[in-house]
């Protein structure tokens, strides 16, 4: 049976964006914005890595099929993350991340339809963009930037942003995405006003202090950003990088919300490759609607 779109919400607009830490009586840990499921039926959430099924490196929530497990095990703690979200009849689309711009678009609910998207989401994608009910949107990260975005027209997005993503302007390009729907839809009348209306909620990544980079990376920064995302000569702040995307792409900064937590400083609560030395699980941000 086909499944009907996501019905419009911009009679209404979206509370302003705001993270407290959920945890599920599996042990399970997210970050999530209540008030945004509670006005959109909008389930969203940035794992932290406890309560999971694995162990070692891995321990526990690893939901990172190419990280080193395994895809078996990693399936597993997916499976254990949407029972314990909720949503564990929704299909999941899980894409193999390569560190690029590229977005899938999920806008038919027909199963043939969510099926053809996550075999493209399989052959390499870092952003995904969904317009129908009941699909579990699920990326992996240890150190890059997860970004979510929910749009008041229906659809939401969760985007990669590893430093080359964060360059070539995912979070941006995925809000145009959003924006041209809602447009398109009728919901907006312009592409600003439509980016404007949307909620952005950054999860845990490697923050400045952390992020030493080479000097070709830090070159390649300075000249896209400006100095304002380089603190000094070899760091830069991934942070200000996906807010100035956002910002530049007409997104309204009292609609961005950050978890605000250091992946390197806060291993025991999330994997960061760096402070692995390169073996570590990945936790996760999700989106379903319900």
């Amino acid at each position: 049976m086909r499944k009907a779109p996501i019905a419009r919400l911009h009679d209404r607009e979206l509370p302003f964006p705001r993270l407290s830490l959920e945890t599920t009586g599996s042990g399970v840990r997210f970050w999530t914005d209540a008030a945004l499921e509670a006005a959109s039926s909008v389930r969203m959430g940035f794992t932290e890595r406890a309560g999971g099924l694995s162990s070692g490196p891995y321990a526990s929530l690893n939901l990172g099929r190419f990280a080193g497990e395994g895809e078996e095990a990693a399936r597993a703690n997916m499976r254990h993350l949407m029972e314990a979200a909720g949503c564990a009849e929704a299909a999941l689309i899980n894409p193999q991340q390569v560190h690029g711009t590229r977005a899938v678009m999920v806008l038919d609910g027909a199963p043939e339809a969510i099926a053809a998207a996550d075999a493209a989401a399989q052959e390499g994608a870092d952003a995904l963009v969904v317009g129908v009910p009941d699909v579990f949107a699920l990326l992996g990260f240890a150190d890059c930037v997860p970004v979510v975005m929910v749009s008041p027209a229906g659809a939401f997005a969760v985007a990669h942003a590893g430093w080359r993503g964060a360059h070539g302007r995912i979070v941006s390009k995925t809000l145009g995405v959003l924006a041209d729907l809602a447009c398109a839809e009728g919901a907006f009348a312009s592409r600003q006003e439509a980016a404007a209306a949307c909620n952005i909620y950054i999860g845990p990544y490697i923050h400045a202090e952390c992020f030493e980079v080479s000097a070709d990376v830090h070159g390649l920064f300075s000249e896209e950003f400006g100095r304002p995302v380089c603190p000094d000569a070899s760091h830069v702040d991934l942070g200000a990088v996906i807010r100035a995307d956002a910002v530049g792409a007409g997104a309204d900064t009292r609609r961005i919300a950050d978890v605000d937590a250091c992946t390197v400083c806060n291993e025991d609560r999330f994997f960061s490759y760096r402070a692995s030395g390169g073996t570590c699980g990945r936790h996760g941000a999700f989106v379903v609607r319900k």
